[in-house]
């Protein structure tokens, strides 16, 4: 869900050490090493991302979100932490392949906008239109995970991918029934988990 009118949201934004203003930079510059990039789109509050860096601390992470009153949450929560692993972008999906070029490990989609209607499916995030925004945003080899609690576009992402040329690495219908022991959670995962609703998790790969 959206949070609106958040005051002073864009100012805090623009002001945080956590947020790439410079589209152009070099991300291993900007890191500092050579470590593996993996970035979340849709990256909301940022529970997910944030608790990613503090596990894998040899790993950098970037969070790309659309909104200004979500993506604030998230940098009030970096602020009272230091962490060197993780960024933040505030863009537009649509633009993917305009940012990263052949410098990605993995792209995390989690919970992410359904787009139930049939003429808006080109605006989901697993869509032929998207993949092919990712084509060329991987460092090696094409690695997808999305995790999501709707069921329909679960499925049309799985014809997405395999349509695509992407293989099955990992899949669960069933999260919480299943083996939880690295799963980190968003915080719709946690919500939606909590009152019952099934967990759907794929991980896709695609050679070069």
């Amino acid at each position: 869900m959206r949070l609106k009118n958040v005051k002073g949201a864009r100012e805090i934004i623009e002001n945080s050490s956590y947020v790439i203003t410079d589209l152009r930079i070099n991300y291993n510059e900007l890191f500092k090493n050579d470590n593996p990039i993996r970035i979340e789109i849709g990256m909301g509050k940022g529970n997910f991302l944030i608790e990613n860096a503090k596990q894998y601390p040899n790993i950098n992470f970037i969070g790309i979100e659309k909104f200004d009153s979500v993506m604030v949450r998230a940098v009030e929560k970096l602020e009272t932490l230091d962490l060197k692993n993780i960024k933040l972008i505030r863009m537009d999906a649509q633009n993917i392949n305009e940012i990263f070029n052949r410098n990605i490990d993995i792209l995390y989609l989690n919970f992410s906008d359904p787009w139930p209607k049939k003429r808006h499916h080109n605006r989901r995030l697993t869509s032929p239109v998207f993949l092919e925004k990712y084509e060329n945003i991987f460092k090696n080899k094409k690695n997808i995970i999305i995790k999501t609690d709707n069921r329909k576009l679960f499925e049309y992402s799985l014809l997405s991918f395999i349509n695509n040329g992407y293989k099955i690495s990992n899949i669960s219908l069933d999260l919480y029934k299943d083996d939880l022991s690295d799963n980190i959670p968003t915080e719709y995962e946690t919500k939606f988990a909590a009152n019952g609703a099934i967990i759907y998790m794929v991980e896709v790969i695609k050679e070069w």
